[in-house]
């Protein structure tokens, strides 16, 4: 059985919790109130009965006339009245209902086993209790309402600060490092939801120090072997003809490789590079460039463009684009070039999910069966590079298309104004997929 969770806002909760407690407080405070009154109003009634009782035997015995409507020998009297009576007690009895007015009752022995009585409702007290009935009800109303614009007065309150939390941490997993969330939320009276803040806060500094750091470390460590490597390949040029030379040569310049391309992607996070920017016809440079770099690629120019951009970036790009198909797509690939987009696609199984929902991550290609074929550099360095140029590089498969094809397809959106000498971009509007 499918379940569809619910979402309720917290300002709701605590004014239904708020509600719920002030409406169990009033009922209970109100039922006390109505009970502790009745018993008051039926032990006062008892005493007024008595004493009309005792005024009316005592003008009986002097003049032999009954006042009040007494009987003597009332055969109404309750069997329970009659029998203590009969005791020589004076005594009370009531007849309650619990609706109205209840019956109150008074007895006195005479002597010879007669009994005075006399009974009577006393209505007007009892209006008195229907009175306050009405204001306990109306006074508990006015707590649960008041309760509830009081829940929904703090809940809303509380409810805006974790959401501003919330839509500020979004931004910070989407990598604006420079939010913070204690600025977000921060209010005159610090509270746990600023504790909570400044926790995240400072979790958000220490990983950003960790990775900085990791970064300086990775940059230093190609950069040490960037020499030795250099040397390296130099030496293995030296040596004699054969094939243990090539597979030394071949090693040695697939090592220097990954360290020039390390290199490249610490600059790039550092966001210290900067364009060199040139006009160039979009769709005449990337049929060249592709040509250069792989024959077997076809292109295709739906819409030529001119473009300001870095050509050197801009064929870096297009160069670690089609070098990831080749790798770990199926041919044929095809670069399309349709006004300011180019589009590298091939007809493998497509990109991993985890890069489809992540993005282009160092060291991780998302295919187990891929080791020793890829470090994942090259897609980031696209990336990394699309950023300077102020471009937008996508990622997607060609099976989202609903055509029943296959393969990975990566899009650079190139911007209609270049970026500027300070290091900002203009904002790509990409239009609906």
């Amino acid at each position: 059985m499918l379940r569809l969770p619910l979402r309720t806002g917290l300002r709701w909760k605590l004014s239904a919790a708020i509600a719920l407690v002030g409406a169990l407080v009033a009922v209970a405070l109100s039922l006390v109130v109505h009970n502790a009154a009745r018993a008051s109003m039926l032990d006062n009634s008892r005493d007024v009965q008595i004493e009309r009782l005792n005024s009316t035997q005592r003008i009986y015995e002097s003049t032999g006339q009954l006042l009040f409507s007494a009987k003597i020998d009332d055969p109404a009297i309750p069997a329970e009245l009659r029998k203590e009576v009969l005791t020589n007690t004076r005594a009370t009895y009531l007849q309650d209902n619990g609706e109205a007015a209840p019956e109150v009752w008074a007895a006195s022995p005479l002597g010879g086993g007669r009994v005075l009585s006399m009974h009577g409702r006393y209505y007007d007290r009892f209006k008195v209790l229907d009175d306050l009935d009405q204001a306990l009800v109306v006074g508990s109303t006015a707590v649960v309402v008041g309760g509830c614009a009081l829940g929904v007065l703090v809940g809303g309150r509380l409810s805006q600060r974790l959401r501003k939390a919330a839509a500020a941490a979004g931004k910070l997993a989407d990598g604006d490092t420079s939010v913070r969330i204690r600025d977000a939320v921060g209010g005159r009276i610090r509270d746990e939801t600023d504790d909570l803040a400044w926790a995240v806060d400072a979790m958000n500094d220490a990983l950003q120090q960790r990775i900085e750091a990791e970064r300086r470390v990775t940059a230093d460590i190609a950069h040490e072997l960037r020499t030795p490597v250099t040397g390296l390949l130099t030496a293995a040029e030296l040596l004699p003809p054969g094939r243990p030379s090539e597979l030394v040569r071949d090693r040695a310049q697939v090592l220097r490789t990954l360290v020039e391309d390390v290199l490249e992607v610490a600059r790039l996070d550092g966001y210290a590079e900067r364009a060199e920017l040139q006009d160039v016809a979009l769709g005449e440079f990337v049929a060249r460039r592709v040509r250069t770099l792989n024959a077997d690629v076809g292109v295709e120019i739906v819409r030529d463009a001119e473009v300001t951009t870095d050509p050197r970036r801009l064929e870096r790009i297009l160069g670690n684009l089609i070098a990831n198909a080749a790798r770990h797509g199926k041919p044929p690939i095809d670069v399309t070039v349709e006004g300011r987009v180019v589009r590298v696609r091939d007809h493998g199984k497509g990109f991993p999910e985890a890069l489809l929902k992540e993005g282009p991550s160092r060291f991780r290609t998302g295919s187990s069966d891929r080791a020793g074929r890829g470090h994942g550099l090259g897609l980031t360095i696209a990336a990394g590079q699309a950023r300077v140029l102020g471009a937008r590089l996508t990622f997607r498969n060609a099976d989202e298309l609903g055509d029943g094809s296959t393969g990975a397809v990566a899009i650079l959106w190139l911007p209609e104004n270049a970026p500027t000498a300070t290091g900002s971009f203009p904002v790509i509007h990409l239009p609906e997929r």
